[in-house]
């Protein structure tokens, strides 16, 4: 079977004590997030790509990945201190946009290990969260932990017409229109029925329901595999119309 297309099922709920207890000292999310030297390479990040064109990738859309990041592995039981790592993940999963929008995702890791390494991070944990963010784009990414599957589910449910830098382009940008439509996105984690669902209203005077498939079908495979990787499925509602 193709190593790439393996599918490997997550540790067991809980891990190890050592994974599941938080140490006394630990990186917290709150720490990370209100470190000086974090809020520049987020706020570059943004500002590289808003000078090429792309959506919202500032303090809105990494803040939103950190805590739907945090909430999935919460609601599937995963350990408290594993979720917050996904957390400090998806809040910096971006920054390596500050270097260049190709291969943003490794540089990113390396930026993440030497900022969190200079808060006096675990190596242990650093790897989890080096991981996650350099295996969170979709295409060259694949879910080789929890934190790095719940960072995927995170990033790929932020659809909304709040990441639109100017509606006046929508007419022009397929990836703005598509955006603009979106007036509600919602990841549904249904522990009980092991389903992951991410739940749509879209405008379809502005874009129809093809054109979202047309852009992100890349990032609906990947959320697919990040879904089966935490023993879940995957589903996506548009208006309230379940497509897969």
């Amino acid at each position: 079977m193709n190593q790439r297309n393996r599918v490997v099922a997550p540790p067991a709920v809980g891990g190890s004590t050592a994974e599941a207890a938080t140490p006394p000292d630990a990186v917290t999310f709150e720490s990370v997030r209100e470190n000086p030297r974090v809020r520049v390479y987020v706020r570059g990040a943004d500002e590289a790509l808003a000078e090429i064109g792309y959506t919202e990738h500032g303090e809105r859309h990494v803040g939103l990945v950190a805590h739907i990041a945090f909430n999935t592995l919460r609601r599937l039981g995963f350990p408290e201190r594993q979720a917050e790592l996904a957390a400090i993940a998806g809040y910096l999963h971006d920054i390596g946009n500050a270097v260049n929008r190709d291969h943003h995702a490794q540089i990113g890791a390396v930026i993440a290990m030497q900022l969190l390494a200079q808060l006096s991070m675990a190596d242990v944990e650093i790897a989890q969260v080096m991981g996650a963010i350099g295996n969170h784009h979709e295409n060259d990414g694949d879910p080789v932990s929890p934190v790095a599957a719940a960072v995927i589910l995170a990033d790929k449910s932020d659809v909304h017409r709040t990441r639109v830098r100017n509606p006046d382009m929508i007419k022009f940008d397929i990836h703005d229109r598509v955006n603009y439509a979106v007036e509600k996105s919602f990841l549904n984690v249904d522990e009980a029925k092991k389903l992951i669902t991410l739940e749509l209203t879209i405008d379809t005077a502005i874009s129809q329901v093809m054109e979202y498939f047309e852009i992100f079908m890349t990032r609906m495979v990947a959320s697919r595999k990040a879904a089966t990787y935490l023993g879940t499925s995957f589903g996506l509602t548009v208006n309230g119309n379940r497509l897969t």
